[in-house]
């Protein structure tokens, strides 16, 4: 943890990417819980089109219009720091190229009949490029919205954007190359630069959700240096997801690993909680126990890589019943005692 948490102070776009399974969309839920706090208000927005954020805050369909979806809770007393709203947006390249026709042309139908006559397909299918950017310059326009009518004159205070997975993520970003050979100049490339201008920016980062397993780890690894890799485009935090320590001191964290534990203490310790050992479960729990202290200790190597990008890491406990709104609000919380917000 660094004394100054540059991963949040000043940042105005938040990309939240992941391996698929390792909890993305809900990380980017709580990210836009803890940041609405303090009477903020965030955009959190959608680009694969699967509707999870509907279903992470359990509200119908989100259609291509910006919807408040919650609103993050204040102080419980109702004095001091309020809550804050958050609002969705699930964008589709169809949509916002309609969009972007009639606020830059004046041409209201022109992207509905493109969708309709299947151009839009078409062109997504030899320029792949220019879905992302479509996509990526939704998030860039919600950044760069100004009201007057709102302290600091911008539309939202932050932008929270559930990204492609890890492994698109480099690639989805950087739409200057990616339409380099479809545009070199004109609407579509200047619209490309000026996304770019928001994504190259101090106020972008990136962060990589994970769990502590190999292949989501190594993935991260991965992602963050093919960030570095690209000039201007700054990964952010590495957030552990479903963190579930073993609540053992470490001496007996070892021993169980290697098999030493004292079964008979263990005994002891069921006799002394009402609980007749005769079928041996003492041993059982023994064995339990040395397979999670070995699961343990190996999520600490990864923890230690993870560290060793020098990147910020904060760890989201495992819900263990589920996840509902109740878990979200949780995990928001945690964000925010770890300095997310």
């Amino acid at each position: 943890m660094t004394s100054r948490d540059t991963d949040w102070d000043g940042v105005r776009l938040h990309v939240v990417t992941g391996k698929g399974g390792t909890g993305k969309t809900t990380v980017a839920g709580a990210l836009a819980l803890a940041l609405s706090s303090g009477g903020k208000k965030v955009l959190l927005m959608e680009v694969e089109g699967r509707q999870g954020i509907a279903q992470l805050f359990d509200v119908p369909p989100l259609p291509y219009a910006e919807r408040r979806i919650a609103v993050a809770p204040g102080s419980p007393s109702g004095q001091g720091e309020p809550g804050g709203d958050v609002f969705a947006l699930v964008a589709d390249p169809e949509s916002a190229l309609a969009e972007y026709l009639e606020m830059f042309y004046g041409m209201r139908h022109a992207g509905t009949a493109m969708t309709k006559l299947g151009v839009m397909d078409f062109a997504t299918t030899i320029a792949p490029g220019l879905r992302d950017v479509l996509l990526t310059g939704k998030a860039a326009e919600a950044v760069r919205r100004k009201d007057s009518a709102r302290s600091g004159g911008r539309a939202y205070d932050a932008v929270v954007m559930d990204a492609p997975p890890t492994g698109r993520i480099g690639r989805f970003l950087n739409v200057t190359t990616e339409v380099s050979g479809l545009a070199k100049v004109g609407p579509i490339r200047g619209h490309a630069d000026t996304v770019q201008n928001v994504i190259r920016s101090p106020q972008t980062v990136v962060h990589f959700v994970t769990v502590l397993e190999e292949m989501p780890v190594q993935e991260t690894l991965d992602g963050i240096a093919e960030l570095r890799a690209l000039d201007g485009i700054r990964p952010g935090a590495v957030v552990v997801n479903m963190a579930r320590p073993l609540a053992l001191p470490p001496a007996q964290v070892a021993a169980a690993a290697g098999g030493t534990l004292d079964t008979s203490q263990l005994a002891l310790g069921l006799k002394a909680a009402g609980i007749d050992d005769t079928a041996g479960l003492a041993g059982q729990l023994a064995a339990e126990l040395s397979e999670q202290a070995r699961t343990a200790l190996g999520q600490d190597v990864l923890l230690q890589r993870l560290a060793e990008t020098g990147q910020n890491c904060y760890e989201l406990p495992w819900i263990s019943d589920g996840m509902d709104l109740a878990g979200l609000y949780q995990l928001a919380a945690a964000l925010r005692a770890q300095r997310a917000a």
